[in-house]
């Protein structure tokens, strides 16, 4: 019943997903955002094992070869990554994992650890996302319609995801977050130790 949760949450781009996981680690404090490695630079104010674990290529490429990350990708020139150890060490903890990635990644995940849960969130409707890509004021018109014909291919693998999480209202959303991962600390096969464990005891009756 102490083990966490390794929870992937993707979404498509402009749906909230930072600001959601941002929200739910200041409102409880069972929660940990997973660390990626990654090949790039450090930018000024970035921390080694704060925001990312910042590697050399080769001991990048060591690390995939030892089958030291969950998932990874190469990604303008660098590699982005998982690493297994960091998010074991906090799910032993009995932290929630939190690991916001992009689709194809959360689907390897899953196939590498089966118990993942995976979440996906998305607006309410397709023209609520247009409105907050638009909001945000950083993109032209070319790179709007680029990530709004993303989302409609990413659309395609909604129901690859256990949960659907409609964010409307943020504090609503967060709420829903955080009760769909504590329920899933309730699953039958999730406490499989616990009911061998009882199986046993009572026996001695």
């Amino acid at each position: 019943m102490n083990k966490g949760i390794l929870t992937v949450v993707s979404g498509f781009s402009g749906a909230g997903k930072g600001t959601l996981m941002k929200r739910l680690i200041e409102k409880y404090d069972n929660y940990a955002l997973s660390i990626s490695a990654t090949t790039r630079q450090s930018r000024p104010r970035e921390m080694h094992g704060k925001d990312y674990f910042f590697q050399s290529i080769e001991e990048f490429e060591q690390m995939i070869a030892e089958d030291q990350l969950i998932e990874h990708a190469n990604y303008v020139g660098n590699y982005y990554g998982t690493p297994r150890a960091y998010v074991e060490e906090q799910l032993n903890t009995g932290k929630d994992v939190i690991l916001e990635i992009e689709l194809q990644g959360a689907l390897k995940v899953k196939e590498k650890i089966p118990d993942t849960l995976l979440l996906f969130v998305t607006p309410p409707n397709a023209k609520n996302l247009m409105k907050r890509l638009t909001d945000r004021g950083t993109e032209g018109t070319a790179a709007i319609k680029a990530r709004m014909k993303r989302a409609g291919e990413e659309a395609v693998y909604m129901d690859r995801y256990d949960y659907l999480v409609i964010n409307d209202d943020l504090e609503t959303c967060v709420e829903q977050i955080h009760q769909i991962i504590q329920d899933e600390h309730f699953k039958v096969f999730r406490n499989i130790n616990f009911i061998e464990k009882i199986k046993d005891e009572l026996k001695a009756f």
